[in-house]
């Protein structure tokens, strides 16, 4: 069984009831996966980064599987203004946030089914230079905590890499411990380029967080909310406090210098 997000954003939580913990989001346009069914919950495998959760059967459509696999087979179109509306046969009105994914678009045109809706704003569909991350994480500046969150009203240290990756034409996993697992090992932080991402670890050694390396030893990540910071060989400087707040575990180059 198969199924795809057809609202602005619905929760992905740890198990399945409306009190658990919210781990993800799905987005719209975001398509998965069935594993299995309890109750009006569906235990979903998302397509574009493989993150497993419960989400309710009232905020998502079946897909078939033909209707999946076109999908899969599809060149990927994300949404790229901030906030914007879809608009289907009815006139209704759905908002979708940045980064939306945009099912079987042509001409403007998004198709669900037999649903199309259109949309009219920026989309990103190719690899960016590396030189563009940081233009994208701007976007974002600002934006506040929330655990589990991956849009500009609520975005969490991991989701924010994800999704900023994903406008760049670049896919990461969801959570932080794996995305340090990608890309190239960098000895000294003088080799970092701006794009680049530094992990940071717990006092047991597990990473936890993760952030963009900017130009002039600065880090743009979430904490709070995001915002640019200092980052040196210990860490995290964060300069309202004038205290370090996270330890430097490794840097990674996901991506080739330009």
């Amino acid at each position: 069984m198969y199924g795809i997000c057809n609202l602005s954003i619905v929760p992905i939580r740890k198990a399945p009831n409306h009190e658990s913990e919210m781990i993800s989001q799905l987005l719209f346009g975001d398509y998965f996966t069935i594993l299995e069914k309890e109750n009006d919950w569906c235990l979903v495998e998302v397509a574009l980064d493989q993150y497993q959760g419960y989400v309710h059967i009232h905020q998502i459509q079946q897909l078939s599987e033909l209707e999946f696999n076109s999908l899969n087979e599809e060149t990927s179109n994300f949404a790229g203004e901030f906030i914007d509306y879809i608009s289907n046969q009815k006139a209704e009105l759905t908002a979708i946030p940045i980064g939306s994914y945009l099912p079987n678009f042509k001409e403007n045109t998004i198709r669900i089914s037999d649903n199309e809706m259109m949309y009219e704003g920026q989309v990103f569909n190719s690899e960016l230079p590396k030189s563009e991350i940081a233009k994208i994480a701007y976007l974002y500046l600002n934006a506040p905590y929330l655990w589990g969150g991956k849009t500009p009203f609520g975005i969490d240290c991991s989701g924010f890499t994800q999704m900023v990756y994903r406008l760049c034409g670049y896919s990461l996993p969801r959570d932080a411990h794996e995305q340090s697992n990608s890309g190239d090992v960098l000895s000294f932080i003088e080799e970092s380029m701006p794009g680049d991402l530094a992990f940071f670890d717990d006092e047991e050694g597990n990473i936890n967080h993760v952030g963009i390396v900017l130009n002039n030893y600065k880090i743009i990540h979430v904490f709070g909310k995001v915002r640019i910071d200092t980052l040196d060989h210990s860490g995290i400087f964060n300069n309202e406090l004038q205290k370090h707040t996270h330890k430097l575990r490794i840097i990674k180059q996901i991506i080739p210098n330009d």
